[in-house]
C-alpha cells in the first residue's frame, strides 16, 4: 500500500492545486519512485489511498503501471512486471484524509495477510521491497517490521529506538541536549544504546496487527475513523512484536518546497 492522501500543508502554496505525490522530482511524480520500486522487487498489485486532491491521481498512474524498463540495466529488472493498481479514495476532491492507521485499514479487504507499506511523499528511490524481507518477516512472530533511517536534520531527536536483537523500542527521546548545533545527534549519543532514529514509514505489517486490541477500528473502517498509525506502533513494540532495520540509503521527507527545490536542483 502507498500513502497518498495527506494535505501537505507545509508544502502550501504547491499542494493548494496538487496533491504532494504528483509533485515532481527529477522529471516523474513523486509517487512514481515508490511504485518503481515496487515493481523493480516483482511486487504485482498496491493500493493507492487518496485523500486531498485525490481525483488527479488515478488519472496520472490508471489501473496499471509499467516498469520503464529503459531506465535501469539489467539484472535490476529481472523480476519486474506491471503493477496493478487499486485505489481507496478516502476523500473526493478536497476530502480529508484518514491518518496512517485509519487509512490502512479502510484498505486492509484489499490487502494480503502480510503486506508493504510506504508513503507517497518519501524519496527513496534505491530502496529495495525484497522478498528476502518479506519472507523473513512472514515467518517472524512479529506483527511489524519498519525501516529506520538516521535522523534528518528536521527530526534530530528520532523517533524509535533500536535493540541489539532487531526489536524497534519505544523509547522517550533524550534531551535536547544530545543533540548537536547542526541538528543531528551527537556522536556521544549515537554511541548508547537508547539512541534514536527516525521512522522512514517503510514498513512490513501482517493483517493481525490491525486486528489487535491496540488498533481501535473496526474492521475496513465503515465508520470513517482518523487515527494515526505510531500509537499502535508503541503498544506493539512495548510487547516486542515490532522488528526493525536501520536503511543507510538516500531518504528524504519531502515535506517542504525547501527539501523539494534541493532534491530538483541538488
Amino acid at each position: 500500500m502507498l500513502l497518498a492522501a495527506g494535505r501537505g500543508e507545509r508544502m502550501r502554496p504547491l499542494t493548494d492545486v496538487t496533491p504532494k505525490p504528483l509533485l515532481p522530482v527529477r522529471g516523474q511524480p513523486l509517487l512514481w519512485y515508490p511504485l518503481q520500486a515496487l515493481a523493480r522487487a516483482g511486487v504485482r498489485s498496491a493500493v493507492i489511498n487518496t485523500g486531498w486532491l485525490g481525483d488527479q491521481i488515478e488519472p496520472v498512474f490508471g489501473e496499471c503501471f509499467t516498469p520503464p524498463m529503459g531506465h535501469a540495466p539489467e539484472p535490476a529488472w529481472a523480476d519486474a512486471a506491471s503493477v496493478q493498481l487499486r485505489y481507496s479514495h478516502e476523500g473526493r476532491g478536497a476530502g480529508e484524509a484518514l491518518e496512517t492507521a485509519g487509512g490502512i485499514v479502510r484498505a486492509l479487504p484489499w490487502l494480503g495477510d502480510v503486506f508493504w507499506v510506504a508513503a507517497g511523499d518519501v524519496f527513496a528511490p534505491d530502496f529495495e521491497f525484497s522478498a528476502q524481507a518479506f519472507a523473513n518477516f512472514q515467518n517472524s512472530p512479529c506483527l511489524a517490521h519498519i525501516w529506520l533511517v538516521p535522523n534528518p536534520a528536521h527530526n534530530p531527536l528520532g523517533d524509535f529506538g533500536l535493540s541489539n536483537k532487531g526489536l524497534a523500542l519505544n523509547m522517550a527521546k533524550p534531551p535536547s541536549s544530545s543533540v548537536s548545533f547542526n541538528g543531528n545527534a551527537s556522536p556521544h549519543a549515537a554511541q548508547h544504546s537508547n539512541a534514536l532514529f527516525t521512522f522512514s514509514t517503510i514498513a512490513l505489517y501482517k493483517r493481525a496487527f490491525f486486528e489487535a486490541d491496540w488498533c481501535p477500528i473496526a474492521a475496513g473502517n465503515p465508520d470513517g475513523v482518523k487515527a494515526p498509525l505510531a500509537p499502535m506502533l508503541r503498544a506493539a513494540m512495548d510487547r516486542g512484536l515490532v522488528s526493525a532495520a536501520v536503511y543507510d540509503g538516500l531518504w528524504v521527507d519531502v515535506g517542504t518546497p525547501e527539501r523539494l527545490a534541493q532534491l530538483n536542483h541538488g
